[in-house]
């Protein structure tokens, strides 16, 4: 059956002014799911915004990296002089199955919904760019500062959300 999920992140701070760095939402997102394909729970999944399918990371054992029907759905970004917030519908298919390893009865979504999002951005003292990524099993408040001139682009105040749509 066919599973959607909404993803919502943001980031705080002052994004605008004399320390703009362009940070923005990269078109890439790692999302955990229990794949029917390889028959394991927990799996990351990874999700190309324009993809027509995504990437399973497979089992560590056997089954390897493989597609699996997935795509992202909606992707949709607001920014301001103090906030930069993500909303990603995510879509994926999803069968019952047991694990293939320990016999857990595979979940839509997986028991531990986990999301990885990235971000990029542009040094204007450098004239390089960088990227960060923002999930949700890290220490908050975090904050998010240029690799090239440590300045302080923006702060991970919560934790992305996940929610079942359908």
């Amino acid at each position: 059956m066919l599973r959607t999920a909404e993803i919502t992140a943001e980031l705080t701070g002052e994004l605008g002014g004399g320390n703009f760095h362009n940070l923005h939402w990269r078109s890439k997102l790692e999302f955990s799911v229990d794949c029917f394909i390889c028959e394991r729970t927990g799996r990351t999944t990874v999700y190309e915004r324009g993809a027509e399918r995504a990437l399973c990371s497979g089992s560590r054992s056997g089954f390897q990296r493989h597609y699996t029907a997935g795509r992202i759905a909606a992707y949709d970004t607001t920014s301001g002089e103090d906030r930069l917030a993500l909303r990603a519908l995510v879509d994926f298919w999803w069968a019952p199955f047991e694990d293939a390893r320990d016999g857990r009865r595979g979940q839509a979504p997986t028991s531990h919904p986990w999301v990885r999002l990235h971000v990029g951005y542009y040094c204007p003292k450098t004239k390089e760019p960088g990227k960060h990524s923002v999930q949700t099993n890290l220490v908050r408040p975090g904050e998010l500062r240029c690799a090239h001139c440590d300045a302080l682009m923006a702060t991970d105040a919560t934790a992305p959300a996940v929610r079942l749509l359908t």
